[in-house]
């Protein structure tokens, strides 16, 4: 089979950016909705599509961030002013945030922990679309991704769960690579 060289070109340099490291321009409302379809095109058993997104951009990012800060202030009245100034800008490091939402549910035929996966997939996929499209990304789940509480803020219903949020932006500063594991110590021959 031919190899796709800039298929294995990107993927042997494939590298999330720090959302603090994006700056503008952002993608725009036709990217944004290439990048979404771009993203669900991945595995789903049962074509049940068990995963939406939520675009966070504009305005709305700096008043979720504000109102996200009030939360973790009020949970840690303690909190260092350093961290302070991190809580208020957690929507606005990027100049676009999707937020990948999994639905995953009890279901007949198809597992659970599948229709997870899947959300999981729809991440990795949205990556690589803004990537594709000329913008770096970075998959980020943070406190507010896990606590309850703020999901009526954020637009997620309580049956729901956040599976990332994914910072899309231009590029300010590339961070080189980082380590990798070797493959001996991650991969087991079952046939040999």
């Amino acid at each position: 089979m031919p190899v796709n060289a800039a298929l294995k070109a990107y993927l042997e340099t494939r590298r999330s950016i720090p959302a603090f490291q994006m700056a503008e321009p952002g993608p725009s409302r036709p990217e944004i909705e290439e990048m979404l379809k771009l993203a669900s095109r991945v595995p789903d058993h049962g074509k049940l599509a068990p995963w939406r997104f939520i675009v966070y951009s504009g305005a709305e990012r700096e008043r979720l961030s504000l109102e996200l800060a009030k939360v973790a202030m009020a949970n840690k009245p303690d909190m260092a002013d350093d961290m302070i100034k991190v809580e208020k800008t957690r929507l606005t490091r990027a100049p676009v945030v999707i937020a990948v939402v999994s639905r995953a549910a009890p279901h007949v035929k198809i597992p659970e922990w599948e229709q997870v996966m899947s959300a999981g997939a729809v991440c990795l996929n949205l990556l690589m679309a803004a990537n594709a499209l000329g913008y770096a990304s970075n998959w980020l789940t943070e406190w507010f991704a896990f606590d309850r509480s703020v999901y009526p803020l954020l637009g997620v219903d309580s049956h729901e769960r956040i599976a990332g949020f994914i910072h899309i932006g231009t590029e300010k500063l590339h961070p080189g690579e980082r380590p990798r594991p070797e493959l001996a110590d991650i991969v087991t021959y079952a046939g040999e």
